[in-house]
């Protein structure tokens, strides 16, 4: 029997037993998870053994009923009143999914359990290009030390911003929920991946290009992630305003709702230029990647923010911040970089606005941030070289990484990993970017390998391109740009070069953090 109607639904009393088969897959952990920590009486099964879950850590602290590993008994059938069985499991007629059925066993899925449990509020998502991740990541350090549990899916090695995790996460245990919600650029793809998480507040980091292919453009990109703010009509949304396609997003959508904006007072030399949502071109003077001060024809001009972020030290880590009130209080950051000023105001906002922290406090809890994994993450020194990781996968996020670390740094490698989501194209602008601020570019995955071969014929490049002694061969695989042994003949390559830094960049930088350090010994 499958239920169908939510008064049936609601009608489960605490007396029933539920009965979760995949319980070390992603959705089947949660909602088991969710239904414990709402008082419900579950059964759990996998079919693999215990030593085999995926995902054991994460409920490893929660008392089921019973649990079956590795084989499925016909006693579990005889003791539940309800069943979550995996989707493919119900689209393959599977023999479970039969006997539940002969057993008149009613069936809850995924949307059932969102439409029964209300997910913990506050409900704070973000979203943007770049710096999502420390800036979840922050507000979360700020919620703790303000007592305040954030609503956690502990799946370890999952990110957690796609499928059904953020929407199931946010009805866990805890006070509040800090989701960082990101997509791939598809047209509706945001909207169906935070509404149903009942967002209140919203923070829009940046949008530059990224996750394009031929079939899209930046301003297709612009507009999935302008569906948050279209989510947070009359609610709270924090932006940056030194963007002007967020800026431009908010004007279009005609934003009716509480509306915090937030930048930096910062000098910049750099201009370059951005497409407006009007078509047109705009000019920016530029802080970070496609963000700075602006003024299009369209009349889509720079206004000062309600916060900003001023008296900014050399070594970007410190930073006096002027609230709307004109309050001003000087912060420290244990990370540096421009980048991080905009990820630490924005998420200052939220802590002050949402979560109602005094600015000293703030203060207090930055002090035990140390960042993020795979964000300029030092793993040691080799042979009086400094060897860094960084995540960075699209240009904006080459551009500011590597900015950054020339100012201190005097001579960077960059290890280039990277196989853009967006295609050749955008591997081509990666490179270039990478040779623009960079010393020495080290090719290290297919694509990058390829399109620095060609580069080499051009002059200006001819003496920053270092090409590994052999490619080893391996194409993209998903957004996983190169092979561990990609990289490796790259980092290889790299420690022969005299510099102060050898920088890999992408997502295979992290992914193969342990083997990088094994190899270098660090």
């Amino acid at each position: 029997m499958v239920v169908k109607d939510m008064e049936k639904i609601m009608d489960i009393n605490k007396e029933a037993i539920i009965g979760v088969v995949g319980v070390c897959g992603i959705n089947g952990n949660l909602i088991a998870r969710i239904l414990v920590d709402h008082g419900y009486k579950v059964i759990v099964n996998d079919v693999v053994t215990k030593e085999e879950c995926r995902f054991k850590q994460a409920i490893s602290d929660y008392n089921f009923e019973e649990e079956y590993y590795g084989t499925l008994p016909e006693s579990f059938f005889e003791k539940i009143d309800y069943i979550v069985l995996p989707l493919a499991l119900i689209e393959n007629n599977s023999k479970i999914y039969q006997k539940s059925t002969e057993h008149n066993i009613a069936l809850l899925k995924v949307e059932d359990i969102l439409n029964i449990f209300e997910p913990a509020h506050p409900v704070i998502c973000v979203t943007g290009t770049n710096g999502k991740t420390t800036t979840t990541n922050m507000i979360k350090t700020f919620a703790y030390y303000n007592n305040q549990q954030p609503c956690e899916h502990n799946l370890e090695g999952m990110q957690g911003n796609a499928g059904d995790i953020p929407a199931l996460q946010s009805r866990l245990k805890g006070d509040l929920n800090v989701l960082e919600t990101g997509t791939f650029g598809i047209t509706g793809s945001l909207t169906k991946l935070a509404a149903p998480c009942k967002p209140d507040v919203g923070l829009i980091t940046n949008i530059t290009p990224d996750h394009l292919d031929e079939n899209s453009n930046f301003l297709d990109y612009a507009n999935v992630k302008g569906e948050l703010i279209t989510l947070l009509q009359n609610k709270t949304l924090i932006v940056n305003n030194d963007d002007p396609t967020i800026m431009a997003l908010i004007k279009e959508k005609d934003y009716q709702g509480r509306l915090i904006t937030f930048g930096l007072d910062y000098e910049s030399s750099r201009k370059d230029e951005k497409q407006c949502l009007c078509g047109k071109t705009i000019e920016i003077d530029e802080i970070i990647a496609g963000v700075g001060k602006y003024n299009c024809s369209c009349g889509l001009t720079y206004e000062k923010p309600d916060y900003i972020a001023t008296g900014i030290n050399d070594k970007h880590n410190q930073f006096i911040l002027i609230t709307p009130s004109g309050e001003q209080h000087q912060f420290n950051l244990k990370i540096n970089g421009i980048h991080n000023i905009y990820n630490a105001v924005g998420s200052i906002i939220v802590a002050h606005e949402i979560l109602n922290m005094t600015l000293e406090e703030i203060n207090n809890a930055l002090s035990s941030f140390t960042g993020v994994d795979g964000r300029m993450e030092t793993l040691g020194v080799y042979n009086n070289k400094e060897v860094m990781i960084d995540y960075a996968h699209n240009p904006a996020g080459i551009t500011t990484i590597l900015k950054e670390l020339k100012n201190t740094y005097p001579t960077v490698i960059n290890v280039v990993s990277i196989s853009s989501e967006s295609g050749i194209t955008a591997d081509l602008e990666i490179m270039e970017r990478s040779l623009e601020y960079a010393d020495f570019v080290v090719p290290a995955s297919h694509n990058s390998y390829i399109i620095a071969k060609k580069l080499l014929s051009e002059e200006k490049y001819s003496d920053k391109i270092v090409l590994p002694d052999n490619m080893p061969e391996g194409n993209k695989e998903g957004t996983l740009g190169a092979t561990s042994e990609q990289l490796l003949a790259g980092v290889n390559k790299a420690k022969t070069i005299d510099a102060d830094l050898i920088l890999c960049t992408g997502e295979a930088s992290l992914k193969f953090k342990n083997i990088l350090k094994n190899e270098l010994r660090l």
